[in-house]
């Protein structure tokens, strides 16, 4: 599991039929800084690419969210479904203690 924030949502005008019921949103991997200054601090953008998340729990627009890529994407759908992305995870806290050592 990733996280990131949400930037945007997405608009579709056409969608697979096993994708109803959720949506699309745009999300900022978070960086080693973000990790850093916690859930507290003003979102910002992730150094790395923001990519496309699919969406049936609810979040909004500065919210963080845990995401899972790749195959295991698709898993938790009967049908095969074509994403690459999926919010698995509403944050509420996070807390950040990197190895010293």
């Amino acid at each position: 599991m990733k996280l990131g924030t949400v930037i945007g949502r997405v608009t579709l005008s056409r969608s697979v039929d096993s994708l109803k019921g959720g949506r699309f949103l745009l999300v900022s991997p978070f960086s080693r800084e973000q990790f850093a200054a916690g859930l507290d601090a003003p979102a910002a953008m992730g150094k790395d690419p923001s990519l496309v998340v699919y969406d049936d729990l609810g979040a909004g627009v500065r919210q963080v969210v845990g995401y899972e890529e790749g195959r295991e994407a698709a898993q938790p759908f009967v049908q095969p479904t074509p994403v690459d992305a999926i919010n698995i995870a509403l944050v509420d806290e996070m807390f950040y203690s990197p190895w010293k050592g």
